[in-house]
């Protein structure tokens, strides 16, 4: 069982403008709730409960919505990205000393879903991998890349969008790994997972970094028109 997670709230929300001009994306509201708040209490559902956000953009509107996390049932501690953004590899590379595990859940702080972690769990600790990502079938490659599958569920790559992305899935936001990912990164350098760490893994080390295909609901909400269509699909369970 996993029940630490690193949430990454530290991003500029450059795509979601000018929603993300006087808040950071995570503190945006969804129905009337902060998606950060709405993660959170997913998280705190799956009985993950120790969570550390990092943070850079408007840190300020994020920790005045979630504070220690004490109200939604979870100890919540800050990751903090100062000057720079340190991207999806750093950012974990920085955090380690917080989040004090050796696995731990990485999920980013502007999807939702409907995901059963505990499932994740325990592909990720019976394959033996250093990753495992949460994937849907990729139904739009024309806007997303995607990442490819050996027949065994190995990753054996990731595609940008458009003709290559066909047939690939779909990355949800919420995977399962091993400190020792990020262990040996220089501490302070900007650095993403995938594009760099995760396809030097992929090329030393094939299949350390696995697939979890699954049926979860997500919302990724990237730009004005997600963020319309996500709050509207939950005002509208709200309202049942």
């Amino acid at each position: 069982m996993i029940t630490h997670a690193l949430v990454l709230t530290a991003g500029l929300g450059t795509r979601l403008r000018p929603l993300t001009l006087t808040r950071a994306k995570p503190a945006i509201p969804v129905a009337g709730e902060p998606i950060i708040r709405r993660i959170i209490t997913w998280l705190a559902r799956e009985r993950v409960v120790d969570l550390v956000l990092n943070l850079h953009y408007l840190p300020e509107t994020i920790a005045a919505v979630v504070g220690d996390g004490s109200d939604m049932g979870v100890r919540v501690r800050y990751s903090w990205e100062q000057p720079a953004l340190l991207g999806s590899a750093g950012g974990p590379r920085h955090a380690l000393p917080i989040i004090g595990c050796d696995t731990f859940f990485i999920v980013n702080g502007d999807t939702l879903t409907d995901l059963s972690l505990d499932p994740l769990a325990r592909a990720h600790a019976a394959s033996g991998a250093l990753v495992t990502m949460a994937l849907v079938q990729n139904r739009e490659p024309e806007r997303y890349g995607g990442v490819r599958l050996a027949e065994d569920g190995a990753v054996a790559g990731f595609v940008a969008r458009g003709p290559a992305a066909a047939g690939s899935y779909h990355f949800i936001g919420v995977q399962a790994a091993r400190a020792e990912v990020f262990a040996g990164l220089t501490d302070g350098e900007a650095v993403n997972s995938v594009g760099a760490v995760y396809d030097r893994l992929i090329a030393s080390k094939p299949g350390s970094i696995r697939g979890y295909v699954c049926d979860a609901a997500f919302w990724d909400i990237g730009t004005p028109q997600d963020h319309a269509l996500t709050d509207a699909a939950f005002a509208a369970v709200k309202t049942r």
